[in-house]
């Protein structure tokens, strides 16, 4: 028996599902897709599709420039559809970078002053690390999904309710 491998994307996903056996109880279960999130979600809104105590992945519809974003911790950047570049400044201004009591990433008002690291060019499952206290920005030309890897902050936007299958 040959399976075949399908990729999904915005335009062509199943939604799959949760089956429960025995005598679980379905409530201790969710579950979501990051494609319909996406699908679902304004551009560059991150959505927080997974949580272990304050850890997330966080679904992305990535479309044009995003804002710039800087952290205090090292995030990763997974790209699950489109071509995204991500572009780095180390920025000269240290009053940008995050506090403590801030510890998720932070929405810069524009583009920061400093020195220029280069950028990363992703496609369908690259990966690139966010490095701690760089600011970077995401630029895509067509429609993208990213999956970001990071910390609970005041960027994560957690709707349950509305994304999961319980």
């Amino acid at each position: 028996m040959t399976t075949a491998t399908r990729f999904a994307s915005t335009d062509n996903y199943a939604k799959g599902g949760v089956e429960i056996i025995g005598d679980e109880q379905p409530r201790r279960y969710l579950f979501s897709n990051m494609f319909e999130v996406a699908d679902q979600s304004t551009v560059w809104e991150r959505v927080v599709v997974a949580r272990n105590l304050e850890f997330t992945i966080e679904c992305v519809r990535a479309e044009g420039e995003s804002p710039w974003y800087v952290c205090d911790h090292d995030e990763t950047a997974l790209s699950m559809q489109g071509d995204i570049e991500v572009h780095f400044i180390k920025p000269a201004d240290s009053t940008v970078l995050p506090t403590k009591d801030h510890p998720g990433p932070v929405k810069l008002t524009g583009e920061p002053t400093g020195q220029a690291m280069g950028w990363v060019k992703l496609g369908h499952g690259h990966m690139a690390l966010l490095p701690r206290g760089a600011a970077y920005q995401f630029r895509a030309t067509n429609l993208g999904v990213l999956l970001l890897q990071s910390i609970l902050g005041d960027e994560s936007i957690e709707r349950w309710a509305g994304i999961c299958q319980h």
